[in-house]
C-alpha cells in the first residue's frame, strides 16, 4: 500500500487541509470559535486565539534573516518589517518596533506577571509581548511567536 492509500483519521485530514486552503489577506475575518478553527491550524490556534506561546527556538522565523514582511498569520494583515528585527537570544523572534496601526497593547497579568501584550489590531489575535529592554531606537523587544506570523519576501 502507498502514503496516499494509508488511512488517516478523517477528522485530522479535514483539520489540516481546511487550515492550508482557508484564505487570509483580503478574505473576511471569521465570525465564529467554530470558523478560526477551520481556518487556523490547531498551533496556529492555541497561539492567536487562546493567547498560548509556542517552545523556545521552535519556530519557523526564529533565525529568519530574508528582507520582507511579517504578517499576522490569522488574518494576512503587515505587523512587522524586517528592518526591524533583531536576535535577542530569547528564542522567539524579536523586532525593535511595530506597525503603530497593525498593533494593539494590552496590559496582561496572567500567569503571575505584569506584561504587556501584543495584538493584531485587524482580528484581535494574539502574537506576543512587548518588553522595554530592546535596542534603540526604540528601546523596545517585541517577542513574537513564530506561528503567529507569516512572512512574505521582498521583491528580488
Amino acid at each position: 500500500m502507498s502514503d496516499a492509500d494509508t488511512p488517516t483519521d478523517p477528522d485530522d485530514a479535514a483539520s489540516d487541509d481546511a487550515a492550508e486552503a482557508a484564505p487570509r489577506g483580503d478574505a473576511a475575518l471569521p465570525d465564529s470559535d467554530e470558523e478560526w478553527r477551520d481556518r487556523l491550524t490547531d498551533e496556529e490556534y492555541e497561539v492567536l486565539r487562546e493567547r498560548g506561546t509556542e517552545a523556545r527556538f521552535s519556530g519557523e522565523h526564529v533565525d529568519r534573516d530574508d528582507d520582507g514582511v511579517y504578517r499576522c498569520a490569522g488574518c494576512g494583515a503587515a505587523v512587522f518589517d524586517s528592518e526591524t528585527k533583531f536576535d535577542a537570544g530569547c528564542g522567539w523572534p524579536s523586532f525593535y518596533a511595530a506597525d503603530e496601526d497593525a498593533v494593539t497593547l494590552r496590559e496582561d497579568d496572567r500567569h503571575g506577571m505584569q506584561r504587556v501584550e501584543v495584538l493584531c489590531a485587524n482580528c484581535d489575535g494574539h502574537l506576543g509581548h512587548v518588553f522595554s529592554d530592546g535596542p534603540e531606537p526604540t528601546g523596545e523587544r517585541f517577542c513574537i511567536n513564530s506561528v503567529a506570523l507569516d512572512f512574505d519576501p521582498a521583491d528580488e
